[in-house]
């Protein structure tokens, strides 16, 4: 008897790990991965309890804060002025399609009302208010879709072992049972699942485990066995198969994955270490900060300006990515008047050139430094970014034109195309400071 039963538990086992490595999006699954990459523009919040101490989201790591004085924060984590219809009007008014936001980062405190821990903002705070909750709510009033960040890498749980490559000043204990981490990771990220209208989740931290080691085959395939990524990946789609995942690894995307992330980079880039990866077939995202902190950092008041947020949308959607732009809001709840100025100014230039942006996707023409290009259908859009260009030139075009004409006003622009060398003529006054967009109908 003993014999049929562990046959019948392999036999299990096997079907499961098939079904995994087999996994066929569904069509609904397919639909919401057209609708993301139609959205374009995201909102990223990452806020806890760390924006007390305002150095940003790492800083229980940075300064070795040992656990049991970090677990004081929570009982004076009181953000009185948070707003969750405000911040998701700001996203709308932002020209934004979606929020991204922290449900649990590296320490270990969850930002909605969890069942599986006492250790979040309802049942440690004076506050006692589930805020992923009333941004869901509004999210559903106010036609925006939320998506939960999850940070598998926790430095407070003490079964988080063995450890990895960060954390390891906090004075955790030098023992753990790693298969009730993930037991206990996974009953969070169902609890998300089944309990939250989200349209998808954002995973960070796998990383931790191989940070030293680089991305090769062998460390590929020890992080995923050692994270049992496609079991999670399976139980988030049995729970509902159009939820969408992501995962921030820096490593190529691994069954059970619904888009590609890259951290601070455009697609395929490098500047940060964390990028250069091939491309994908999955829809693509890229994410930023407004000034040079993920959470509030009192101390960083380095913003970007509205003109580079601008460009960075354009890239992106010309590379043929989202682009989720990040939000840390103060302890208070309110997010810094810098980055709502800016945000709103990148708003105000969607509203008028948007069409240019949503739906699109990355057009023929390659994307340069000097321009992108974005398209829907027969209508390529190329978006000119240095205004000092007098005349644009691209080779290898292969499409017949029918015309070419400024975006702005639709007024008609000189182009030649010979040997499959496009050239369109620029009239000095007509240039944009930002992105002169040029709009190009195909035959």
């Amino acid at each position: 008897m003993r014999s049929v039963v562990k046959i019948l538990v392999l036999f299990m086992a096997t079907q499961s790990m098939v079904s995994q490595s087999n996994y066929k999006p569904t069509k609904e699954n397919l639909e919401a991965r057209k609708s993301f990459q139609d959205d374009k523009f995201g909102m990223f919040i990452h806020w806890g309890v760390y924006s007390i101490l305002g150095d940003a989201e790492w800083v229980m790591t940075n300064q070795n804060i040992k656990i049991n004085r970090y677990e004081l924060l929570p009982s004076f984590f009181n953000p009185i002025e948070f707003d969750a219809k405000k911040i998701v009007k700001l996203a709308k008014d932002a020209g934004m399609k979606y929020i991204t936001i922290t449900t649990k980062h590296h320490d270990g405190f969850a930002m909605y009302h969890s069942k599986v821990s006492k250790y979040n903002i309802v049942d440690s705070t004076p506050f006692k208010r589930d805020i992923f909750r009333e941004l869901e709510q509004e999210c559903e009033k106010q036609g925006i879709k939320l998506f939960a960040y999850y940070s598998q890498l926790d430095w407070h749980h003490t079964d988080y072992y063995p450890r990895g490559s960060t954390g390891n000043g906090v004075d955790r204990p030098n023992a753990g049972n790693w298969e009730n981490y993930l037991k206990y990771q996974d009953a969070q990220i169902k609890e998300l699942a089944e309990n939250y209208n989200i349209a998808g989740f954002w995973f960070d931290g796998f990383w931790d485990i191989l940070k030293e080691k680089g991305r090769t085959p062998e460390t590929r395939k020890e992080g995923k066995d050692r994270w049992k990524i496609e079991q999670t990946y399976k139980m988030i789609h049995d729970v509902n198969p159009k939820l969408l995942i992501g995962n921030n690894h820096h490593l190529a995307p691994f069954v059970g994955e619904d888009f590609q992330m890259f951290e601070k980079d455009l697609p395929g880039k490098n500047t940060t270490g964390f990028g250069g990866l091939s491309i994908g077939d999955l829809p693509l995202e890229t994410c930023e900060t407004i000034n040079y902190s993920w959470g509030f950092n009192l101390q960083d008041g380095k913003h970007k300006s509205v003109e580079n947020l601008i460009k960075y949308v354009v890239k992106a959607a010309g590379n043929n990515a989202n682009f989720l732009l990040n939000v840390g809001p103060m302890p208070n709840g309110e997010i810094q008047k810098e980055h709502v100025t800016r945000l709103k100014a990148v708003g105000a230039w969607l509203k008028e050139n948007g069409e240019t942006i949503y739906g699109t996707r990355g057009g023929i023409i390659p994307a340069t430094d000097n321009y992108v290009s974005t398209q829907k259908n027969k209508t390529l859009y190329v978006h000119v970014l240095n205004n000092k260009t007098e005349t644009l030139k691209i080779n290898n075009f292969k499409e017949r034109i029918k015309k070419v004409t400024l975006f702005k006003d639709k007024s008609n622009l000189k182009f030649k195309l010979k040997k499959r060398q496009l050239t369109i003529y620029l009239p000095k006054i007509k240039k944009e400071a930002v992105d002169t967009i040029l709009e190009i109908t195909l035959r």
